[in-house]
């Protein structure tokens, strides 16, 4: 009987889209009566949409606005084969084939299937399943040192570092002191090593903590203790309230008498909202716990996957006759890593560890490394080519006479200083000082770094992926208008919404004693002869009656000590205290609205699954059955309850949902859509509701239908839509409500600034498309007077290629797309859609899990090549926030998942703009100066030897030994260059009042081969007029030329930093001071090397200073002309 229902077309959201999308594929032929293939045809046909291209330019628009069978065909190209294939890039296919199988080979992965739990028996699964431990540990043992070393030597700088060092250990070879080549490099592996290894414990000790917590276990000898690692398939675990659920389970019993229970997701998808949970009802009307191990019965669960939002099982009792089946949902289920909020659940595991819902949405934490030190990277690479190109052209000026080759090394290794072992060493010194730096900032206090190797990448963003609830919401909504079409209420005006209310109630008198469960119905007007036009205070009384009882939205009490009530109790007494309830509900909207129902006088004072109860203003309490409940979908985008007043027997379908769903359900108006414009564009999150009166018959026989259709094998979804979709008709509407969920605070200027920086905001959240929107334009992530496209849902290659298509002909508006469409399109047409998305001022992502948001990073990484940072607060974000090149956590209502996971850790959202115009922009300019300015102190000092080899007939002499090669390094010029990190060229406050010039530090104009260039020729200039001067100026002996050159070195280099310093810090002058004294006092203890004579006479200073002078006046006049003449743009705005 309930396969032979009638699929009526659908008149909801999905319907309505479907004949549009229809309409829309079908209009516009190139003739009239030309035959049109219809939405389903386009499934058949897209094998040929490979030859049909995306029309990227409008030309193509220009031509035909139809659909893609007018498209231009694509050129089929020729293939190439035989040896012009493997030449033209077959070789890299063949050994990238062969690697990938040798990786599967070796690391093979388990299966995942299908599996039959049983009830409280582990022994009895067929297959072996993972521990149910929690690891978030990078290495182990074993794997710690070689995975730590690897890190570090996988870049070339560090590599080349460490064959020189090794290359000292062979005595033809040897050029200096070893502890000259190994300090440096056993001083960084050191606090490497040591970092990594606290960071590693750390890790440890989280892991170990959760692993450790321990669970009550169910057994035929009662309840026992077990570590929540130590969980089994099979087990049967009770979890109180308020614990974490240690794996996935299917929900079995609770302690609450409705059979149901509430939990908290927020670590798991991001919401807040509590989610109400179903136990089995089998096993839920046991009459006592240990039964459960007096029945045979299994779980058939289906095999792990990724979503969160659905499951497919069943329940199997097979000691009864006939054996007791139950299909299992999502609502049965207990997902991992989620809280029990009310009573306590027993449950049977049936996915432990790596196989839960929640490890597998989690990626495998990335070791980051910074733009900037990759590009260090290549610039050493280009150094060590000059390197060797210098190298061989000495060995070749001396005709390649003797042992050559050791001649040809000694060369690499005299002038091994042109890649500075120190740069290392410096560099990540810089890092430490800008991490502690931006924890010590008063202006963002709570800031806490937790990857202090990538500060400069907060200088380098353009892409910033954020969250949306509780990162640029407080997830806290508020009721704000209520619309009736001829009167609206305000915030303001809210006292007359309570007066109207009172008179319907005002001829009831409250119950006296308590023993009345129900109140005297208010006066209503006669169904027989309706008004024509109802009373303002009627109109609202109605409005408010449905806003109050169309929900899904649970009271719950608790004592003064915080121990639950039992609304049985609590009914009996009379004690619907406000103090002691709070609501619950699946959505904060619902909340929102029962909140004010109960501020203007009608209040919900208990609700189970069969029956609600109302307060009135004077007392009065009345009680409504639910008869049917038809809960909100993405696919709906409306919720609806059926309830009978019990004091007058009349059935009322009430429906609320959004406006693009309810416009064809409810009679004609001529103001629903022009006021949900008005609310949407004051960010209001806007909601219909509508009733319906029913008799008697019409339910009975509503009924009867419905079931039929829910016991339908086949087509069970669209049955029942059918069914409800006959009393979805000529609904009587009755209000429009508007609801903020207020924002962060600053979010809006937060925003606004971030978009002058020349950055690109996408929001990625799980929470539906409307609300998405909403929040979009009331935080002005997308501004008022762009257009917004939502990206119509799309299921097959067809529909994706001419939603694409039409998305390609609008100009500078907003992109919102949910996670199934995104789903479909990166599936076909991934190049695509990132293209146009990349073009869009903003992008909006709704419905999107965990690796959705991840993927996203990933494909904005791999297409665009731009640095990427995800912002988040909830353990749903936490996939995102690692896989991003910079990940920034907020510590909120979440928890502390994605803070802890994350590269920054801030408290609110506003602290980002100062994190990234400040600390980001200063942090990237310095450590840029930092790098190159030590690369040109090793560039100067090579260069000289380069000179010194030349002139003395290319031997392979060392020019300097010993100390002086370790203190020019070290003493004399450490400080002073390291003094860079404290430079700064623009003030905080002026950074952050003009965003503009973040925007220059995207191109990455502070290091490039330009800059390198010219501090290359610097060097070379300066190395050669060092050496050529002192050679030019010394007399008698050659260690006059030593103390000549070295010691204009040394003042060379301190007269170059105060030529980059833009800004004088005490701390430089310091440095400088100190620096030069220190060389002073050394040069008495440094007989070795100097002449202390010739050292302390006027001839050694003149002549030093003449050969300064000429190294650094031209530069200084330089640097005065271009300032002059092409002046940075930070220098405009200095005073």
């Amino acid at each position: 009987m309930a396969d032979l229902i009638p699929l009526y077309p659908v008149r909801g959201a999905s319907a309505a889209a479907n004949r549009r999308r229809a309409a829309y594929y079908s209009a516009a032929g190139p003739g009239p009566g030309a035959e049109r293939p219809s939405r389903y045809q386009l499934e058949d046909e897209s094998a040929h949409l490979d030859e049909m291209p995306l029309m990227m330019s409008e030309e193509g628009f220009e031509n035909d606005e139809s659909d893609y069978h007018t498209l231009p065909r694509a050129r089929i190209t020729r293939r190439k084969r035989g040896l012009e294939w493997f030449v033209c890039g077959g070789w890299k296919f063949l050994c990238t084939s062969c690697c990938d199988w040798l990786i599967n080979i070796c690391q093979r992965k388990r299966e995942l299937k299908a599996r039959t739990v049983w009830l409280g028996h582990p022994e009895k699964c067929e297959e072996k399943h993972p521990r149910n431990s929690i690891k978030n540990q990078k290495y182990n043992v074993f794997t710690f040192i070689p995975g730590v070393l690897y890190e570090q030597f996988k870049f070339f700088l560090n590599l080349y570092f460490l064959v020189v060092s090794c290359s000292q250990f062979v005595p033809a070879l040897k050029i200096g002191y070893l502890y000259t080549y190994w300090a440096p490099l056993g001083f960084v592996l050191a606090v490497t090593i040591m970092r990594e290894a606290i960071d590693e414990f750390r890790r440890f000790q989280r892991d170990k903590e959760v692993n450790s917590q321990l669970y009550s276990k169910l057994t035929i000898r009662g309840k026992v203790q077990v570590k929540s690692s130590d969980i089994q398939v099979g087990d049967l675990i009770i979890v109180e309230k308020n614990q974490r659920i240690p794996s996935d389970m299917v929900f079995l019993r609770t302690s609450e008498k409705a059979g149901s229970c509430f939990i908290r997701t927020d670590q798991l998808d991001g919401e807040t909202d509590w989610k109400l949970k179903v136990a089995v009802s089998c096993t839920q009307r046991l009459p006592a716990l240990g039964d459960l191990f007096s029945i045979r019965a299994y779980v058939y669960a289906q095999k792990p996957q990724l979503d969160i939002h659905s499951f497919e099982g069943t329940f199997t009792r097979e000691d009864c006759d006939p054996p007791v089946h139950e299909s299992l949902s999502i609502e049965n289920t207990l997902w991992a890593s989620t809280i029990v909020a009310s009573g306590t659940v027993i449950g049977v595991v049936i996915y432990t560890g790596k196989e839960t819902r929640s490890v597998m949405n989690t990626s495998n934490p990335k070791n980051k490394v910074g733009l900037l030190d990759l590009e260090l990277n290549q610039l050493t690479k280009a150094l060590f080519g000059a390197l060797v190109a210098l190298s061989v052209i000495m060995v070749a000026l001396q005709g390649f006479a003797g042992p050559w080759q050791r001649n040809l090394f000694r060369f690499l290794l005299l002038l091994s200083y042109i890649i500075p072992i120190s740069l290392r060493v410096n560099l990540d010194m810089g890092k430490a000082t800008y991490g502690w730096m931006i924890m010590k900032d008063e202006s963002i206090p709570g800031t806490v770094v937790r990857t202090s190797t990538i500060p400069e990448e907060l200088g380098r963003l353009v892409y910033l992926l954020t969250d949306k609830t509780g990162t640029l919401t407080q997830n806290e909504m508020v009721f704000k208008r209520l619309h009736l079409g001829t009167v609206s209420y305000g915030a303001d005006t809210m006292d007359e919404i309570q007066t109207h209310l009172r008179n319907p109630y005002s001829q009831t008198q409250p119950p006296a004693g308590g023993h009345t469960s129900s109140a005297t119905p208010p006066r209503k007007a006669p169904s027989a002869a309706p008004k024509v036009r109802k009373s303002v205070s009627s109109r609202v009384h109605e409005a408010v009656k449905a806003i109050a009882l169309c929900h899904n939205v649970t009271p719950v009490y608790e004592h003064r000590a915080g121990a639950p009530v039992e609304a049985e109790d609590a009914e009996a007494d009379q004690d619907f205290s406000d103090g002691n309830r709070t609501y619950q509900a699946a959505s904060p909207d619902e909340v929102a609205l029962v909140q004010w129902t109960e501020s203007v006088g009608l209040t919900l004072v208990s609700r189970d699954l069969a029956s609600m109860r109302l307060r009135g203003p004077s007392g009065q309490l009345l009680t409504f059955s639910v008869l049917q409940t038809f809960p909100f979908t993405s696919e709906s985008k409306r919720m609806g309850v059926i309830v009978r007043d019990e004091s007058t027997a009349e059935i009322t379908f009430y429906m609320k949902g959004a406006d693009v769903a309810m416009s064809s359900i409810v009679q004609y108006n001529d103001w629903l859509e022009e006021e949900c414009g008005n609310m949407a564009r004051e960010g209001l999150r806007t909601l219909v509701v509508a009733k319906r009166a029913l008799t008697e018959e019409q339910y009975q026989d509503f009924e009867s239908r419905h079931s039929q259709a829910k016991l339908s094998t086949h087509d069970r979804a669209l049955k029942v839509a059918a069914v409800v979709e006959s009393l979805e008709r000529e609904m009587e509407l009755l209000c429009l409500t508007g609801v903020e969920d207020q924002l962060q605070a600053d979010v809006r200027p937060t925003l606004e600034m971030l978009r002058n920086a020349g950055i690109k905001i996408w929001m990625l959240t799980g929470d539906k498309l409307e609300t998405a929107t909403c929040i979009a334009k009331s935080s002005h992530l997308v501004s008022r007077s762009q257009d917004i496209h939502v990206f119509r849902p799309v299921t097959n290659r067809g529909e994706a290629h001419l939603e694409l298509n039409a998305f390609r002909r609008k100009h500078d508006c907003a992109l919102v797309i949910s996670g199934d469409s995104l789903e479909v399109c990166l599936k076909f047409y991934e190049h695509e859609l990132v293209e146009l998305a990349c073009q869009c001022p903003a992008v909006v992502c709704c419905r999107c899990s965990p690796t959705q948001k991840a993927h996203i990073v990933k494909l904005l990484q791999q297409h665009t090549g731009r640095r990427t940072c995800a912002i988040g607060d909830g353990g749903n974000d936490v996939s995102m926030i690692q896989m991003a090149d910079c990940g920034i956590g907020i510590e909120g209502k979440e928890g502390r998942q994605a803070s802890l996971a994350a590269d920054f850790s801030i408290t609110q959202f506003r602290h980002v703009g100062r994190l990234l115009m400040v600390h980001g922009r200063s942090s990237y300019k310095r450590s840029a100066a930092l790098g190159q300015f030590v690369m040109h102190r090793g560039l100067i000092i090579s260069t000289m030897q380069a000179v010194f080899s030349s002139v003395f007939y290319f031997a392979s002499v060392p020019l300097y030994q010993g100390f002086l090669m370790v203190g020019y390094a070290t003493l004399y010029t450490m400080f002073p260059v390291f003094s860079l990190v404290l430079d700064q060229d623009v003030k905080p406050e002026m950074a952050m009042l003009y965003p503009e010039l973040y925007k220059d530090l995207t191109k990455g104009r502070s290091l490039s081969f330009k800059t390198f260039l010219v501090w290359v020729l610097v060097s070379v200039y300066q190395g050669g007029i060092l050496m050529y001067g002192a050679l030019l100026l010394f007399e008698s002996e050659f260690v006059h030329v030593v103390a000549i050159s070295f010691t204009a070195l040394i003042l060379t280099e301190l007269l170059m930093v105060a030529l980059t310093v833009r800004t004088w810090h005490w701390l430089m002058v310091v440095a400088e001071v100190l620096s030069l004294g220190c060389y002073v006092a050394s040069l008495a203890f440094l007989n070795e090397y100097f002449d202390v004579a010739f050292i302390t006479s006027a001839t050694f200073v003149w002549k030093v200073s003449a050969v300064t002078a000429v190294s650094c006046l031209p530069l200084y006049a330089l640097k005065h002309l271009k300032r002059k003449l092409a002046p940075p743009s930070y220098s405009k705005l200095s005073p």
